[in-house]
Order: structure tokens, then C-alpha cells, then sequence
């Protein structure tokens, strides 16, 4: 993935490409993907963005917010509680599926034994004791599979889901981890 923001064309913002030249959708902010795909005309786009055009951009309610809903002397940002278990929860599915989706096709076994090892510190270090516990039981019981993308991508999947029915929610169909955490449902018919 590259680490240069490009500075031809449309002046995409903040839209980043791999290192293939694919376009990265969890490199890139919400807004310019909509921009590029033709879903918002904004042209405001195509500015180089400041740090506040950013914060603001991201947070749409923001200039209806009260002023005493901001944080003491900023201008951007607002007042937050920290994360409950289901915020918690919910960020953390999604960086432990988007980190899958984008874990290499052939890992070298130096990637694979780090996976592993990211997988189990993980489980000892997630700020929710319970849920720590319980992720550390399901990864004693189901070593994590590392051996490809698609490999880890279904038993994060199937993790996940062995949670939501601990929890009472819905399954994810696994065959679907693809459209959902790497290519979008674009490409689906």
C-alpha cells in the first residue's frame, strides 16, 4: 500500500491505491469514496483538506452541535463518553474483518506466526475482561487459521458469529466475508 497521497488528477483527498494501484477502501474517507463513485457531486472534493475540514467533514452533525457539547476549548470536537461494549464491540469486528480481508493470499510464515501472535495478545489485551476470555477460550479451542486470506477471513467470520449467537443476534452467511470486508457488494449481482 502506498503511503503517498496522490497529487494528480482530481486531488482525490485522502482516496489511497495499494500497492497493485487498486483502490483502497479502508484507506479512504467516506466522503471522497462517494465522490469518486459518482454518488455526491461535492465539489469541495477536490481542495487539499485541513485537519479541521477533515474532523468536520467526518462528523456531518457537527455545526448543530451546542457549544457545551464541545470538548472545553475546541472548536471540532465534541464531548464523548468512552466506548460501552457494544461500541467497542462493534469497532473491533470491524478492524479484526478489514485487517483479515487485507492479510496477504500466500502469508510468508513469518506473517502467519505474527497473525497468530496478534490474534492471542489480542485476546489478553481487549479492554472488556469478559469478551477478552471468552475470544481467548474460542482461539484455544479453534487455533487461529493463517495460512491465506481466505483461510483467516471465514474463521474471523466464523468467531464472530459463534458471538452474536452467545448474544442472541443474527449469523453472517461466511460464503459473503468477500463483498463484505474486501471487494463491497458492487461487484455482487
Amino acid at each position: 500500500m502506498s503511503n503517498e497521497t496522490p497529487d494528480k488528477g482530481l486531488t482525490l483527498k485522502s482516496i489511497l491505491f495499494n500497492e497493485n494501484g487498486k483502490f483502497c477502501l479502508p484507506c479512504t474517507l467516506y466522503k471522497s469514496f462517494q465522490y469518486i463513485s459518482g454518488s455526491t457531486m461535492d465539489p469541495s472534493i477536490s481542495s487539499t483538506p485541513t485537519r479541521d475540514d477533515v474532523i468536520i467533514k467526518q462528523s456531518p452533525a457537527l455545526p448543530s452541535v451546542p457549544r457545551s457539547d464541545l470538548i472545553p476549548g475546541s472548536r471540532t470536537y465534541v464531548k464523548e463518553d468512552p466506548p460501552d461494549v457494544n461500541k467497542l464491540g462493534s469497532a473491533s469486528w470491524t478492524f479484526l474483518h478489514a485487517m483479515a480481508a487485507k492479510y496477504p493470499e500466500k502469508p510468508t510464515p513469518l506473517q502467519q506466526e505474527e497473525m497468530t501472535d496478534f490474534l492471542n495478545i489480542f485476546s489478553h489485551v481487549y479492554p472488556c475482561f469478559w469478551c477478552a476470555k471468552d475470544f481467548e477460550k474460542y482461539i484455544t479451542e479453534n487455533a487461529p487459521k493463517v495460512k491465506s486470506q481466505e483461510e483467516l477471513s471465514t474463521w474471523m467470520c466464523q468467531a464472530h458469529n459463534k458471538v452474536n449467537k452467545k448474544l442472541g443476534k443474527a449469523q453472517f452467511n461466511c460464503d459473503f466475508w468477500k463483498p463484505r470486508w474486501k471487494e463491497g457488494w458492487d461487484e455482487q449481482e
